[in-house]
């Protein structure tokens, strides 16, 4: 694998994107197809790896998924079904945390079984969440290596369903992966967050309004409960709006070089923890904008410090991150601990690799302190992406910068962004190999 030279243009960076489909959105919208059994279709999903696993997760357990460039059919079918005897339906969850904890509670309900497995680093991420509260609901469950983790085999249900208490404090994924499935449990699903705060809770938002959009009952009056049905899931078609979090990456780019950036098609309202960045790119000194050619943002002559909570959009953190790394004053990232958990260890890797370039950034419990340090690319050290597409787009973000920076792993980022090098050196008019 090659290195990628981030590309420095000569002056600030101006133009228009388009941006892929929400990875978010997608796989919620593929899976509630899936588990309607019905003639659905979902247009706008990205031709991404994310989706492509999921997708994959969903052929395994019988619901064949027919992808046609960015819209993905299904035909009817009977019902989800694994595998039989010795022979499970084997799921790659990838590094896909959608896969790895919204496909379990559905394939809980097929008949047959499964086999779950995943990237290396995805044996390490956090799943005996999910996985003990489906126990507890009535799912058979047996980890060949660890029973809290990756690699698994489940047998299909039915499940009997029912109240379940959990700590979702690590992911708010362990919270949506059951809401998603519990109208086809016997008895629907009540699901009790009791732990720290959740993180990311406008994805919950996004789980309970995708799933009313399908016709099923859920009841979110209670802080911290979340009550679903039992019923059938309507069959329906689902268009993706863009992916914010991915959008934010492109936006970055004008606030750290005073550029111009718009994208194309910004939703008027929607359930995307991703539109967070708005406010904070402000914050750095940013000005945005809306028109009919979509959202704007135009960066500043200098880059103030921030000091932001992201709790409710982790996923925003490497970007601010980079963006911080580039301003004049320090900026405190706040209510990120959980992001340990991600694709990789986020805090250590953003660390590590602005410290790399001559940065300087404290973790704390929660998030990150980074001071203003003049940055150096370094020709012996490559930027590293910890196969992370947000890492990979972060390292992007400061080479626009800092002359020199490398990318070890900018393929990565096809886990939600087609083509990204092909893309932001379209936004830079500057070749694709940067």
């Amino acid at each position: 694998m090659s290195n990628w030279s981030a590309p420095t243009p000569d002056g600030p960076v101006t133009g228009t994107v388009s941006v892929p489909g929400s990875k978010s959105v997608t796989n919620r919208a593929l899976l509630l197809a899936a588990l309607s059994g019905g003639d659905a279709r979902v247009t706008g999903a990205p031709a991404t790896r994310d989706t492509a696993l999921m997708t994959g997760a969903l052929s395994a357990l019988g619901a064949v998924a027919d992808t046609d460039g960015e819209t993905v059919r299904f035909a009817a079918h009977d019902g989800l079904r694994g595998g039989s005897g010795d022979r499970p339906a084997e799921v790659d969850c990838g590094l896909a945390g959608t896969v790895m904890r919204f496909v379990p509670p559905a394939a809980a309900t097929a008949t047959g079984t499964t086999r779950f497995d995943g990237d290396p680093w995805a044996r390490k991420r956090p799943m005996g969440t999910v996985l003990g509260a489906l126990r507890e609901l009535g799912a058979r469950i047996d980890g060949t290596t660890d029973a809290d983790a990756l690699p698994f085999v489940q047998s299909g249900g039915p499940v009997r369903g029912g109240e379940v208490t959990i700590d979702a404090s690590a992911s708010s994924q362990f919270v949506s992966g059951l809401l998603l499935s519990g109208a086809l449990f016997e008895r629907g699903v009540t699901v009790h967050h009791d732990g720290k705060p959740l993180p990311s809770l406008p994805h919950i938002a996004m789980t309970v309004a995708m799933l009313r959009t399908a016709g099923v009952t859920v009841h979110d009056d209670e802080p911290n409960t979340w009550r679903v049905e039992p019923g059938p899931v309507a069959a329906r078609d689902w268009a993706v709006e863009p992916d914010l979090s991915n959008a934010s990456v492109f936006l970055a780019a004008a606030a750290v070089t005073g550029g111009r950036v718009t994208v194309r098609d910004w939703p008027a309202e929607t359930t995307q923890p991703g539109v967070d960045v708005l406010p904070v790119l402000e914050r750095f000194g940013a000005t945005v904008t809306r028109s009919a050619d979509g959202l704007t943002v135009t960066g500043p002559d200098r880059l103030s410090g921030v000091d932001v909570d992201l709790h409710d959009a982790g996923e925003l953190a490497p970007t601010v991150a980079a963006i911080a790394a580039l301003a004049g004053d320090t900026s405190r990232l706040r209510g990120i601990g959980h992001i340990r958990g991600h694709e990789t260890d986020r805090l250590a890797a953003i660390a590590n690799e602005i410290t790399a370039l001559g940065g300087s950034v404290t973790e704390t419990e929660d998030g990150l302190v980074i001071e203003p340090k003049p940055l150096t690319g370094r020709a012996d050290r490559p930027w590293g992406a910890y196969a992370d597409h947000r890492m990979a787009t972060a390292g992007a973000i400061i080479g626009l910068v800092v002359p020199g920076v490398l990318v070890d792993d900018v393929g990565c980022t096809a886990k939600t962004i087609p083509d990204f090098p092909g893309r932001w050196a379209a936004l830079l008019g500057t070749p694709g190999n940067g």
